[in-house]
């Protein structure tokens, strides 16, 4: 059994992304995040993910900006954590080469200095350019698996993957169940696994959704496991992670060190209780759910209960333990899991935006409908995981599918991508017959890696008079049309473009 664990904190990045859709402002961030870094986690992962999208498009701040400050106001930024979609970077699509190092280069100069890497495809391929670029540039590489389950996602697979991001240069490796797919009964077997497999730290990242988050952390503390991915009371639960104040209960009670102080981070607690109501907007569970919680309000005969079960570790006692774990968790006022998610497999900060977006199109019942279809649109494409990008990829042919009518009359261009294999090799190949009536005939899946058919786009000049330093022009090809909008908003034009620095391509071209 792990001695101590180490907790980090996501609250100000995950944890807001999966319960308030992103819409945190950089102002409401800093009133916490001296709190939560005197509290003593080990990371604060605090951009990455959807923050760049959300910070241009719905919060009119400068992404860079919002990473700067952060930096500026922590007496540790080395503890920064961000969260990069691989090849895709910070956005939905495969990006050359040279703009991931560049982007790579610019969050490290920024103020990263953990880079957790994932691929939606667990395409290793689509790592080792990132990885390359963080190590280069002097950031730590995590290197993230995408969980799912699937006829072909066994136990073996992942410690394989995993092996292979240690090969490819991580520092450490990141289980990551963006959905909560991880059944306890799995995780005793998959956690030790991973744990005898690879010589560098392990995370467990796990969201709430499904209400087995905190059986799966007690394992992960049982098998040696480094670290566990947590957030604050009220962006804790749900569809966000497990709550730090209930793990770091069972942590005393297991005689495991954790090393945080309590005071700061109930002082950090009610402040998050303020935000969460300045977002209730974007937030479906604040007002139904949540209440204050301390380590202490834990029952102790219900976590002494969940502990024998655990030790027990017959089926049924896994199983007693869940609804054992669920009802701690409901009784502190935390919101009710979703068993449907381990069919549709919805990862956390999508289920609450695909309820928005089906009532916003007149059909709020259809939302049973799609989460069957997003497992039928899923095995089409070769059981990709879902995680962004593939997700909202997978989700929106599901809604197609349900509200359009026939299935598959009409298909997305990025539908048509992962059938091309353009965001990388899908664990098993395509259903052949979709490929057929989508593709055509003649229209063969890329061979080779996807980003080694883009070319180059940093050297090319860029005129746009908004686009006025090496971060503009980053935003602007990365995000297009709403860093342009953003940029234009925020920007005198009488400043010369800058393209590319000396070091940058040095870097590409060496």
């Amino acid at each position: 059994m792990t001695q101590t664990i180490k907790f980090h904190d996501v609250t100000l990045r995950d944890g807001q992304q999966s319960l308030s859709a992103t819409r945190m402002s950089t102002e409401q961030a800093l009133r916490v995040l001296p709190l939560i870094e005197a509290a003593g986690f080990e990371s604060l992962e605090l951009w990455g993910g959807a923050v760049l999208d959300s910070c241009i498009r719905f919060l009119d701040e400068d992404p860079w900006e919002r990473l700067e400050t952060f930096a500026s106001k922590m007496k540790d930024p080395k503890k920064i954590q961000a969260l990069l979609r691989g090849q895709n970077l910070f956005a939905y699509q495969p990006y050359p080469d040279d703009l991931v190092i560049a982007f790579i280069k610019q969050a490290i100069r920024s103020g990263v200095g953990i880079m957790r890497i994932f691929d939606a495809l667990n395409d290793r391929r689509n790592l080792q350019i990132a990885i390359l670029a963080t190590r280069a540039y002097g950031g730590v590489v995590e290197g993230a698996i995408s969980y799912t389950t699937s006829p072909v996602h066994t136990a073996d697979y992942f410690v394989q993957y995993a092996r292979d991001l240690v090969e490819d240069g991580a520092d450490r490796i990141c289980l990551k169940d963006m959905a909560g797919l991880l059944h306890p009964r799995e995780a005793m077997k998959l956690l030790p696994a991973l744990r005898a497999a690879v010589p560098v730290p392990i995370t467990l990242h796990s969201h709430s959704t499904t209400g087995v988050s905190i059986m799966n952390a007690l394992i992960a503390m049982r098998s040696g496991i480094d670290a566990i991915d947590t957030a604050i009371t009220p962006f804790s639960c749900g569809s966000s992670h497990e709550s730090v104040e209930v793990l770091m209960a069972f942590a005393d009670m297991m005689g495991i060190e954790h090393g945080l102080d309590p005071r700061p981070l109930q002082e950090a607690q009610k402040e998050l209780f303020a935000i969460a109501h300045e977002l209730a907007d974007s937030n479906p569970y604040i007002k139904r759910f949540y209440r204050p919680v301390s380590s202490d309000d834990v029952d102790r005969n219900l976590a002494a209960r969940v502990l024998e079960l655990l030790d027990a570790g017959t089926d049924a006692a896994i199983e007693e333990a869940m609804s054992v774990c669920r009802q701690i968790t409901a009784d502190l006022g935390y919101p009710n899991y979703d068993d449907r998610i381990f069919s549709a497999q919805i990862p956390g900060g999508m289920l609450t935006n695909l309820h928005s977006q089906l009532k916003q199109m007149g059909a709020p019942d259809a939302l049973d409908a799609v989460m069957k279809e997003m497992a039928e649109v899923r095995a089409d494409v070769g059981y990709v995981p879902l995680v962004t990008p593939t997700s909202q990829i997978v989700g929106s042919q599901a809604v197609f599918n349900v509200i359009g009518g026939a299935r598959y009359s009409f298909v997305s261009n990025e539908f048509k991508m992962i059938l091309r294999g353009e965001f990388g090799r899908t664990p098993v190949p395509p259903n052949p017959q979709l490929v057929k009536s989508v593709l055509g005939e003649t229209e063969k899946p890329l061979t080779y890696r996807p980003a080694s058919y883009l070319k180059p786009v940093l050297e090319d000049a860029c005129t746009l008079p908004f686009v006025q330093s090496h971060k503009d022009l980053l935003l602007h090809l990365m995000l297009g049309q709403p860093a342009d909008d953003y940029l234009k908003r925020h920007r005198e034009y009488n400043e010369p473009t800058k393209t590319m620095d000396e070091d940058d391509l040095a870097f590409v071209t060496g």
